[in-house]
C-alpha cells in the first residue's frame, strides 16, 4: 500500500474544488492546474500550490499530457485526480501517469479502453449477460445491411458514436427515408467530435427512463454497489436533474440492477469509483447504455443518500487500500436531488448564456448543499463547460426534497447572465415530474418556453408597479405573493431593492 502525499488535480471549476476540499480532510497536500482564463477562480485560490498551464484552449492546456505531468513533477506531486471530463476517461493518459509512476486516482488504462469503446462494451455486457438493447453487434460498414437490420429491430432505432457519448454522434432516426442521411451526419459529428467515425444502431426505447448505478471496486476484487440514481431529465441527451433513489424502482427491481451493474464492472476488472448507466422503459425492462469510468457529475445525491465520501473511497482504492464497507454497510437515507446551474438560457434552445457574474448569492440553509467552481465578479467564459454550479437539497423523502429544492431555487440570486434556475423550478413544479412520471422525453413533451417568457413579462410587470408606488408613497400594506417570487432568480435587481426599502 503506497501512501499518497500530494494529488495533482487535472482539472478546473467546482470538481476541482470538490477533490481539493476532500484531500485536505484527509491531510493531503494538493496542487491546482489553470489556464489564462482560469487565474483566479477558486480551485487555484483554495490548492496548496498552483501552476500555469497555458491559454484558454482546452487542447493547449488541460488535455495537454506534458503539461500535466510536467506540473505534477514540478510540484512534487506523487498522484494525479483527473475528476471528470478533460482526462478522466483517456486510457493514454492513465497509461502515461503510471509509467511516470505517478498514481492515476481512476480505473486501470485497459478498463477505460474496453468501457470507452461502445461496441467492444455491447460485445462484453452480452458475455456478462447484462441486458443490452437489440441491435448491432459490430460498427456499421455495409450501408444496404444496416438498412436491412434497422427493419428488422423496427423504426424508430438509435444511431451512437462507438467511441464516445454525452449525445455526440447520436441520431433518432424515426423512418425509413432518413436512415442514411442520419447516418452520415452522425458519422460526421463522430469523427469531428472523437477522431473515429464508427457507429452503430440499436432499438430506441419506448418511454425510456435513465438510471444508473453508483459503483466502488478495489484492487483485491471486492465490488460495490452504492445504489442508483435517475437522470432522465436531460437537453440535447445531456442531463440537468438527477435524483437519489429512483422513484419507480421496486426493491425487486433495484436488487436485479445492482447485481447486473456488480456483474459489468467485474467484466472489465474495474477498480476505483464508477457507473453503469442503464434505461428502463415503460414495461420495466433494464438495459445497459454505457459505463462512466470516472466519478460523475451528479454523485452528490449518492453522498447525500448514503453519508460516503466517494473522492475519499477513490483516493483510498488508489493507495491499494482495501474498501473499509462492506455492502451491507451502505444504505440509502432520505431523498436527494441535484439541479445544475448552467450560464444558458432556456428560453432560447439553452443555448449559452456567458457573462461576468455581476451577482452570485448561494442559497443555504437545512438539507442544501452547494458545488460552485465561480464566484461572484467572475466570468463564465466560452471556453469551458457553462457550469456556474451545482445545488443539491436533502430530504427525509422525495416530496421534502423538492420543496426544499424549490425553496433553495427562489433564494439562489444570479445575474449577469441567463441561467437554467428558471427551467428547473418549472420541472420541480410540473405534475409529471412531481408524479414521477416523466422520462427523458420531458423537455419536448412538457416543456413551454413560452410560460417562462410569460412569466417574465408578469414580473416586470409587477415591478414596474411596485416601484411606481414606492416613489408615490404607495406601497404601505402590498405584499409579496407566488407571482412575486420568482423575481429574485431573474436578471433585474428589482427584488432587492424592494427589500431595502
Amino acid at each position: 500500500m503506497t501512501k499518497i502525499k500530494k494529488v495533482l488535480v487535472a482539472n478546473r471549476g467546482e470538481i476541482a474544488l470538490r477533490v481539493i476540499r476532500t484531500c485536505r480532510d484527509m491531510g493531503i497536500e494538493t496542487v491546482a492546474v489553470y489556464s489564462d482564463p482560469d487565474a483566479n477562480t477558486p480551485h487555484v485560490l483554495h490548492a496548496d500550490e498552483s501552476v500555469h498551464i497555458g491559454p484558454a484552449a482546452s487542447s493547449e492546456s488541460y488535455l495537454v499530457f506534458d503539461k500535466i505531468i510536467d506540473a505534477a513533477r514540478q510540484t512534487g506531486a506523487d498522484a494525479i485526480h483527473p475528476g471528470y471530463g478533460f482526462l478522466s476517461e483517456n486510457g493514454d493518459f492513465a497509461e502515461r501517469c503510471r509509467k511516470e509512476n505517478l498514481i492515476f486516482i481512476g480505473p486501470g488504462a485497459d478498463s477505460i479502453r474496453l468501457m470507452g469503446d461502445k461496441m467492444a462494451a455491447r460485445e462484453l455486457m452480452s458475455r456478462a449477460e447484462v441486458p443490452y438493447p437489440p441491435g448491432t453487434k459490430e460498427a456499421l460498414r455495409d450501408p444496404e445491411e444496416a438498412e436491412k437490420i434497422a427493419e428488422e429491430i423496427g423504426y424508430p432505432v438509435l444511431v451512437k458514436a462507438a467511441a464516445g457519448g454525452g449525445g455526440k454522434g447520436m441520431r433518432i432516426i424515426r423512418e425509413k427515408s432518413g436512415f442514411r442521411s442520419g447516418i452520415k451526419a452522425a458519422r460526421s459529428e463522430a469523427r469531428n467530435a472523437f477522431g473515429d467515425d464508427r457507429v452503430y444502431i440499436e432499438k430506441y426505447l419506448v418511454e425510456p427512463r435513465h438510471v444508473e448505478f453508483q459503483i466502488i471496486a478495489d484492487e483485491q476484487g471486492n465490488v460495490l454497489h452504492v445504489y442508483d440514481r435517475e437522470c432522465s431529465i436531460q437537453r440535447r441527451h445531456q442531463k440537468v436533474i438527477e435524483e437519489a433513489p429512483c422513484a419507480i424502482l421496486t426493491p425487486e427491481l433495484r436488487a436485479e440492477m445492482a447485481e447486473a451493474a456488480i456483474a459489468a464492472a467485474r467484466a472489465c476488472d474495474y477498480v476505483g469509483a464508477g457507473t453503469i448507466e442503464f434505461l428502463v422503459d415503460r414495461d420495466r425492462n433494464f438495459y445497459f447504455l454505457e459505463m462512466n469510468t470516472r466519478l460523475q457529475v451528479e454523485h452528490p445525491v449518492t453522498e447525500l443518500t448514503t453519508g460516503l465520501d466517494l473522492v475519499e473511497l477513490q483516493i483510498r482504492v488508489a493507495e491499494g487500500e482495501t474498501l473499509p464497507i462492506k455492502q451491507e454497510d451502505i444504505t440509502q437515507q432520505g431523498h436527494a436531488i441535484e439541479c445544475r446551474i448552467y450560464a444558458e438560457d432556456p428560453c432560447d434552445n439553452f443555448l449559452p448564456s456567458t457573462g461576468r457574474l455581476t451577482k452570485h448569492r448561494i442559497p443555504s440553509g437545512h438539507g442544501i448543499r452547494v458545488d460552485a467552481g465561480v464566484e461572484e465578479g467572475q466570468e463564465v467564459t466560452i471556453n469551458y463547460d457553462p457550469m456556474i454550479s451545482k445545488l443539491c437539497s436533502h430530504g427525509k423523502d422525495r416530496d421534502e426534497a423538492i420543496r426544499r429544492m424549490l425553496r433553495a431555487l427562489e433564494e439562489y440570486e444570479i445575474a449577469g447572465c441567463r441561467t437554467t434556475i428558471p427551467f428547473c423550478r418549472y420541472v420541480l413544479r410540473h405534475e409529471a415530474f412531481r408524479n414521477a412520471e416523466y422520462d427523458t422525453h420531458f423537455v419536448p413533451d412538457h416543456f413551454k418556453p413560452d410560460k417562462l417568457h410569460q412569466s417574465n413579462r408578469d414580473l416586470q410587470s409587477i415591478a414596474a408597479t411596485l416601484l411606481k408606488r414606492a416613489r408615490s408613497g404607495e406601497n404601505g400594506g402590498v405584499k409579496e405573493n407566488e407571482e412575486m417570487k420568482p423575481a429574485r432568480n431573474s436578471n433585474s435587481h428589482w427584488w432587492q431593492k424592494r427589500r431595502n426599502m
